[in-house]
């Protein structure tokens, strides 16, 4: 089953959508920390999935950069990460792909979009043809099937997700990348900050559950281009 080329947004719940960046900012923070250089005031950025944009404007916030795209295939969220961008360098656009931009980037960051891609080959090609040689694209995974939580969470997320799911390996993503041209590097997310704990929660039924999730089955591709 394909995705479709747009939806309204991710989440059929307005409310699960508008907490969605307060729950994920603690990750873009770690993702940030591990990965960006200091100085990004040349760099051009991508975001693949961007939703309501939370990601580039704290990423721009803490290392400024010359500018930036977030691309999402859900209408209403670009439309109001356009509303909440203030004066900052970043532009938000409906996009399905990051080539259809027409430009190339410096970096590029997604954070659990691939388990929503049907085809990894097609995606790798697709960055490869957003980065200049040299750039790296880095990619928050933690819905994959190795995760000891994804057979539980597939069957949450699917009741509340706007499109289907799919059921990739690390070792999938990795051969796919490494195919299409880049050096890929993996790493563990390990969440370096206390975690909220929700009494209840049916992602994490358990706190060890949570814990293992954070320093364990989340991780952090790098695919950097090569220059051929």
């Amino acid at each position: 089953m394909l995705r479709p080329s747009t939806i309204a947004t991710w989440n059929r719940n307005p409310a699960d959508e508008e907490a969605m960046g307060a729950a994920h900012a603690p990750i873009w923070r770690r993702m940030v920390d591990v990965s960006v250089p200091h100085d990004l005031s040349a760099s051009t950025v991508l975001d693949y999935g961007c939703n309501q944009g939370g990601f580039l404007r704290m990423l721009y916030d803490t290392h400024p950069f010359k500018s930036a795209i977030g691309i999402d295939i859900a209408r209403e969220s670009v439309g109001r990460a356009e509303l909440l961008k203030g004066h900052r360098p970043i532009g938000y656009q409906v996009a399905s792909t990051a080539a259809s931009l027409g430009r190339t980037f410096d970096f590029a960051f997604s954070h659990e979009v691939l388990y929503l891609l049907p085809d990894l080959a097609a995606h790798a090609a697709d960055m490869k043809a957003a980065l200049r040689p040299g750039g790296a694209y880095v990619a928050a995974v933690g819905c994959h099937t190795e995760s000891g939580v994804w057979p539980h969470w597939r069957k949450l997320i699917a009741e509340t997700s706007s499109i289907p799911l799919f059921d990739h390996s690390l070792e999938d993503v990795a051969k796919a990348f490494s195919a299409a041209g880049f050096v890929v590097a993996v790493r563990p997310l390990a969440l370096d900050a206390f975690m909220p704990v929700t009494v209840g929660s049916p992602y994490f039924p358990k706190i060890t559950d949570q814990l293992r999730y954070y320093t364990t089955d989340k991780v952090l591709f790098r695919f950097v281009r090569q220059a051929a």
